[in-house]
């Protein structure tokens, strides 16, 4: 009996993509926020990434690739629709350095942010919906304040103390 062949190009890539696939998304969304293209350019890194994939270099992280192909299609995208919110370079350079961080371990990109999301589930009522109102919902401090009737000095600290608190708690790996 001879060995079986290893998986072929495209069973590789299909493996790399399914392990990649929600920081991809991740990283569109904090580009993107809802806008509906997330998905189109979600599928359209993956068609130019196909395409591309001789190009790659396989000493270099996938992950960092992947990002690198969306973030030119993003860039892309934005000019045309002449949408100013993240077209600065310097924006998605800040942005590409986090996400280099955050996958820097040995836990992957969804670990990592399962562990965030039982930290943020770990703190006090009060600032969990700080932390939901400012990032997941993107209303400013000023709304944040009206709409929960505190004083925006109030929101800015219990966010603080939130963003502490996440901080420690992802780099001790347990809630506090």
């Amino acid at each position: 009996m001879s060995p079986s062949p290893g998986p072929d190009g495209r069973q590789v890539f299909e493996i790399l993509v399914r392990e990649h696939a929600p920081m991809l998304t991740s990283y569109l969304r904090s580009l993107m926020g809802n806008d509906s293209a997330v998905d189109d350019l979600f599928q359209s890194s993956m068609v130019v990434a196909w395409k591309r994939l001789a190009d790659y270099d396989r000493s270099r992280p996938f992950g960092a690739w992947l990002r690198g192909i969306a973030r030119n299609l993003v860039l892309e995208h934005t000019r045309k629709a002449a949408a100013a919110r993240h077209e600065s370079p310097e924006v998605l350079d800040e942005l590409d350095r986090r996400y280099d961080s955050f996958s820097n371990g040995s836990k992957s990109f969804s670990e990592r942010a399962d562990d965030m999301l039982r930290c943020l589930a770990s703190l006090p009522a009060a600032m969990r919906e700080v932390v939901e109102l400012a990032y997941a919902r993107g209303l400013l401090l000023k709304e944040i304040a009206l709409s929960m009737q505190i004083s925006e000095e109030t929101v800015k600290k219990r966010v603080q103390r939130a963003r502490l608190a996440l901080a420690q708690c992802v780099q001790d790996g347990s809630p506090q």
